[in-house]
């Protein structure tokens, strides 16, 4: 994966600081900018991995900014970072076009693999088809095949795959799998995780879903 730059839109004096010493310690290069009016016309997708983008400016929304760049085309992810916490405000602004919604004060060490998520996935649905040894799966048409033959699963199944599946055999933390599984309510209880992880491995093979005690789950290579 190439070095990621981030564009950032944030009026906030001291947390646009923090923001970016944060990425810089992480590898990751910033331009900062505080104002609606100046943010491009359209993020240069060559060049910017990610935006993070800030909804109360000084001189507009980022819903404004949000809903011009997907009307226009870009496709490149945006992570929305804002201290609105209410229930509407995130469906709005998954509706317009968001990736990720994070709400603030948040740790710096969460947005930072937000940001390498959302990249990660873009990345993978740059393909249509993703393959993992006999594993197949179309995101785009939640399509699943085990050895060329389809695989029946629920929608919460499908999702705790693909988020497995994101992480490339990475460790994902049980409460983070919990969270996106019902990302915009209450995360899923431990017991519920469980069941689906259960019904899962008996789909396309216990040995394929490796658990991680105290910690949580990844994908075996």
């Amino acid at each position: 994966m190439r070095a990621m730059h981030v564009l950032l839109i944030e009026d906030d004096l001291d947390l646009g600081q923090a923001l970016q010493q944060a990425m810089k310690a992480e590898g990751i290069s910033s331009e900062w900018l505080r104002r609606a009016v100046d943010a491009p016309q359209m993020p240069d997708e060559a060049s910017v991995a990610c935006v993070l983008l800030d909804l109360t400016l000084p001189d507009g929304t980022g819903f404004e900014l949000l809903k011009r760049w997907r009307r226009e085309g870009a496709s490149v992810p945006i992570i929305i970072i804002t201290a609105r916490s209410a229930l509407p405000d995130r469906l709005r602004g998954l509706d317009d076009g968001a990736d990720d919604f994070l709400v603030k004060p948040f740790a710096t060490a969460e947005l930072v693999s937000r940001i390498r998520a959302v990249v990660r996935r873009y990345a993978l649905q740059a393909s249509n088809v993703w393959t993992w040894g006999d594993l197949e799966i179309e995101p785009r048409r939640h399509v699943v095949r085990l050895d060329g033959l389809p695989v029946e699963l629920s929608q919460r199944e499908f999702r705790l795959l693909l988020e497995l599946w994101r992480e490339g055999g990475a460790v994902v933390p049980k409460q983070a799998l919990a969270q996106r599984l019902n990302p915009l309510l209450e995360a899923v209880d431990f017991s519920s995780l469980e069941v689906h992880v259960f019904n899962l491995r008996r789909k396309i093979g216990a040995h394929r879903i490796r658990t991680v005690r105290g910690v949580g789950y990844r994908l075996a290579p």
